[in-house]
Parts: structure tokens; C-alpha cells; sequence
């Protein structure tokens, strides 16, 4: 085997994304953290949208393993209306967002 010599890598041009974040001023990435905090700020409606519908599927499902069925069907049709919920809050935060950039 024959050993090769390692490749002469010119940092400039290899490098230049660096050099572009750093002239528009966004060195550091938003973490996932900071983004996901960014986006419930700006629309909070979702996330409760989300917890709701998890919370009704879940209760639905503890009561149709229980054997409750009045409920469980009730916890099935909240949870309809949760997603319908949660769908509208993002439609809406959808159009507030394209709004603002106008």
C-alpha cells in the first residue's frame, strides 16, 4: 500500500459559510431550545391545542381499556374537537405570520 499525502485544504474557500453568518450577523444558530420557545411566543394557542387533543386521546384510551364506553366515546369526540382546534390556531398563526411580513 502505497501512503498518500494528505490533501492541501485551503481554509478561505472552504469556509466561507462561516464568513457569510458572520456578516449577517447570526454566528451562533438558534438552538432547538430557543427556536421552540420562539415559536410558542408567537403563537401559544397551538401548544395548548396539542396538549388537549393528547390528553383527551389518553383518557379516551384509559377509559375504552377500563371498559367505560359512554366515556371513552366522549373523550374520542373532545379529542375530535381538539385537532379541529389545534388545526385553526396553526391556520391562524399562519396568516398572522404571513401578515406581519407584509
Amino acid at each position: 500500500m502505497a501512503s498518500k499525502s494528505p490533501q492541501h485544504i485551503n481554509l478561505n474557500e472552504d469556509l466561507d459559510w462561516i464568513k457569510l453568518r458572520e456578516e449577517t450577523g447570526s454566528a451562533f444558530p438558534e438552538t432547538t431550545k430557543e427556536k421552540m420557545m420562539r415559536k410558542i411566543k408567537e403563537n401559544p394557542l397551538v401548544p395548548i391545542g396539542c396538549l388537549a387533543t393528547a390528553s383527551a386521546l389518553g383518557f379516551g384510551l384509559y377509559n375504552f381499556r377500563t371498559g367505560n364506553r359512554r366515556m371513552s366515546q366522549m373523550m374520542m369526540r373532545a379529542r375530535i374537537i381538539a385537532q379541529g382546534f389545534t388545526v385553526a390556531a396553526l391556520v391562524v398563526g399562519v396568516v398572522m405570520t404571513y401578515n406581519k411580513k407584509d
